[in-house]
C-alpha cells in the first residue's frame, strides 16, 4: 500500500508542480479545468461503460449504496455536532460538512484501490460513486450548501442533476447492457479501455493542481482540526465496523472500508465557491487530510486487513 501511494503521489505531485512552474503561462485553474472537463465528460464515461458493462451487478450493488449512504450521514451527523459545539458560522459550517462527509473516492479511490487490489475494485470504486456518493452529494450536499451559503438560491443547481451526468448516464447504460446480457464486442471494448487509461493518471495531476500551501492557515486549523478527524479517523472506523455487517467478501469489505478512508473530495471547492461558502477553509482540508493519507491509507489497509 505505501508503494502504490508514493507512486499515485509522484504523479500528484507533477500537478503541483506544475501549480507554481507554469508551463506555457497555464495556471492551474486553467489547466485543471481542462483535465477535469475532458475526464468528466468523455474519458471517466468511457471508464465506467468499460468496467461496469463486464462488473458482476446485483444484490451486493445495493448493499454499496447502503453502505455508502450510511457513512456519508454519519460524517454529516458528526461534524455538525463538532461545529455545533465550536459555534461555527454559517460559511464555515457549510463548507467543513462538504469535507468531512465526502471522500475522494473516484479521483483518488479508484487509482488506490486498483493498485491495491486488482482490476476488479475499480468496479467497487465507481458504483460506490455513481450509486451513493454522487447522489447524496447532488441532494444533500446541495441543500446543506444552499442552507449555510450566501445568496445560494440565487444561483440555482436541480437536485437531481446528477441523473444527467455523464458519468451517470454511462452506468446506467453499462448495468442495462449488463443485465441484459449484452456482449460487449472486440473493438468497442478496445476504444473504451483505451480512454479509460487515461483516467487514473490525469485524475491524479488534477488533484495535485488543486493542492495549495496557500490554502494552509493557522487561523483554519481549529475548523480543520474536526474534519481531519472525522474524515480520517471516525469515519473510516465506521466504515470498518458496519462492513462486518455486509454479506460481502473480506476483500470487498476492506475495499470499501478504505474507500471511506480517502481524503476530502476536490469537486466540493465548487460549490462552496458556488454557494459562497468557506472556500479557504475547504481547499485547507483538501490539501492537509491529502497530504495525511499518505500514512492513514496504509494504516486503514492493515486495520481492515486485520494486520493490527
Amino acid at each position: 500500500m505505501t508503494s502504490t501511494l508514493w507512486q499515485m503521489f509522484a504523479l500528484i505531485a507533477c500537478g503541483a508542480a506544475w501549480r507554481y512552474g507554469r508551463p506555457a503561462g497555464l495556471s492551474a485553474e486553467q489547466t485543471r479545468t481542462v483535465l477535469t472537463t475532458l475526464v468528466y465528460y468523455l474519458l471517466l464515461p468511457a471508464l465506467v461503460l468499460e468496467v461496469l458493462w463486464k462488473a458482476d451487478v446485483g444484490f451486493h450493488s445495493l448493499q454499496y449504496t447502503l453502505f455508502g449512504t450510511l457513512c456519508l450521514a454519519f460524517g454529516m451527523l458528526g461534524i455538525w455536532a463538532c461545529g455545533h459545539m465550536l459555534r461555527f458560522k454559517p460559511q464555515q459550517m457549510g463548507a467543513v460538512l462538504l469535507a468531512a462527509a465526502f471522500p475522494n473516492v473516484t479521483y483518488l479511490g479508484l487509482p488506490v484501490l486498483e493498485q491495491a487490489f486488482g482490476h476488479w475494485a475499480r468496479s467497487v470504486a465507481i458504483q460506490i460513486d455513481l450509486f451513493a456518493v454522487a447522489p447524496v452529494l447532488f441532494t444533500v450536499g446541495i441543500a446543506a450548501a444552499r442552507h449555510f451559503g450566501q445568496n445560494g438560491d440565487s444561483v440555482r443547481q436541480p437536485v437531481g442533476s446528477f441523473l444527467t451526468a455523464p458519468p451517470f448516464l454511462a452506468a446506467m447504460l453499462a448495468v442495462v447492457l449488463n443485465l441484459c446480457r449484452v456482449p460487449l464486442p472486440d473493438g468497442l471494448a478496445s476504444v473504451l479501455q483505451k480512454l479509460g487509461a487515461g483516467v487514473v493518471p490525469l485524475m491524479l495531476i488534477s488533484l495535485g493542481l488543486a493542492l495549495s500551501w496557500q490554502a494552509v492557515t493557522l487561523r483554519n486549523l481549529p475548523h480543520v482540526a474536526p474534519v481531519i478527524l472525522i474524515k480520517m479517523g471516525l469515519m473510516p472506523l465506521f466504515a470498518l465496523w458496519f462492513s462486518r455487517y455486509l454479506t460481502l467478501d473480506q476483500a470487498h469489505k476492506n475495499a470499501l472500508t478504505l474507500e471511506m478512508a480517502m481524503p476530502c473530495m476536490v469537486l466540493g471547492i465548487v460549490f462552496c465557491d458556488r454557494y459562497r461558502l468557506d472556500s479557504a477553509l475547504y481547499a485547507m482540508s483538501v490539501t492537509l487530510s491529502t497530504l495525511l493519507s499518505l500514512v492513514t491509507l496504509p494504516f486503514w489497509y492493515r486495520v481492515a486487513a486485520g494486520g493490527f
